[in-house]
Order: C-alpha cells, then structure tokens, then sequence
C-alpha cells in the first residue's frame, strides 16, 4: 500500500543506500536541496505533503533505480506476490494414446506431442491427463471430457480405469477382478458385456483420480 510514510520512508531509504542525505539525493537529481527536508514533508497546519512524481522520477533516473527497487527499501510496504502458477499435468487425446512413441515402458508419458492442462489437485507427480473423443465411452464420459489418470495409484476392485493393450487400444473400464494372469473389466456402458483380458495382452492399465464432467 503506498502512504504517505511509505514513499517518505523509501526516499530516505534510496538516500541511504547511496550514501546520501535526503539534500544530497535532491542535489544528485537537480532538484531543490531542501526538497525532501522534514519540513516539506508536512504543512504548518499539520496536512500531509507529497513528493511530486517528478521528484521522485528524478531521483530513480539520478540513481539508476527501478520503483520496485525505490519501495523496497519502505518500512512497512509490502507488495502483493503474484498468484502462483496453477499446476499441470501432461495431456494427450485419448485417441492418439492408442498410437506408439507416447508413453514408456511402465506407462509413463515419454516421448513428444504432449500438450498440458492445469490441475489444481496435482499432487502425484506421475498423474497425467486424456481427453477422451467421440462418443464410445458414453453415458459416462462425453466428447472432450478430460479424464486425470495415474499409473503409480494402487488398483482396487471397482475403480474406473484407462487400460491399454499391446495393439493400441485404450479404453475407460471398471476393474471387476485381477488374478495373476488376467484382469476382468466392467464397462461403463452398461450395455456392453464384461470382458477378460490377460496380463499378456495388456500394455499398461492407470487409475482415473478425476474426471471434468
């Protein structure tokens, strides 16, 4: 907040960092030398008085300051931080996660072509994001939903899940039941029969943590 003890109190603070007086800092910026004298600072009546913007324009010119470097130096200023950065995650179309070349072999994201998209709620740094196309996954997730998924999230019976196999499909599932060899997936179209899967046969399965609906 600039008040008036503030832009007084940084005058005399630029003063000091130069190794001046408030008269030589007025002298340095070719201004009156008892321009910044107490007794400018306040009338006889007791009403505050102000440095022009000149005056103080002269001075940061004079010293080679910055206004942000001229408040630094007020007792009592205090400049608001700028917002921190929402965090993000990595994004892909759900439809070129189907593609090679986009994740590694423990279904993490590698490779180029990913884009981003903030996510508050980033707190695994594995988590990455789907944006889901078409209307294969409906009534549960539309056209450009954007589904946040782990692949380091422990899987549960009952989790909704993306799970890709070898030969490049990916698909949203209900997690039914894993066994050693195989894994039964519910669909989130409940016109749509429970299929078994190998292990074999699949490339990575993550957990969905979020869904923008």
């Amino acid at each position: 907040m600039l008040s008036h003890r503030t832009i007084w109190d940084a005058i005399d603070a630029l003063a000091e960092r130069h190794n001046l007086t408030a008269s030589g800092l007025a002298r340095l910026a070719g201004l009156d030398p008892t321009a910044f004298n107490l007794s400018k600072r306040k009338s006889k009546d007791g009403r505050e008085r102000w440095p022009s913007t000149e005056s103080i324009s002269k001075i940061l010119g004079a010293t080679e300051e910055t206004f942000d470097s001229f408040l630094s130096g007020a007792n009592g200023f205090t400049q608001t931080p700028p917002p921190p950065k929402e965090p993000c995650v990595p994004l892909l179309g759900m439809a070129e996660a189907g593609a090679g070349g986009y994740f590694d072999s423990g279904g993490f994201p590698s490779g180029q072509g990913w884009d981003e998209v903030s996510f508050p709620g980033a707190n695994d740094g594995n988590a990455y994001a789907l944006e889901v196309s078409g209307d294969s996954m409906l009534p549960a997730y539309r056209d450009g939903d954007v589904l946040i998924v782990s692949p380091t999230e422990q899987l549960r019976r009952g989790d909704r899940v993306v799970v890709r196999t070898l030969e490049g499909e990916v698909t949203a599932k209900i997690l039914h039941r894993k066994t050693a060899s195989s894994v039964e997936l519910h669909s989130l179209n409940p016109k749509h029969l429970p299929r078994s899967l190998k292990l074999s046969e699949i490339d990575w399965i993550a957990r969905i943590l979020w869904a923008s609906q």
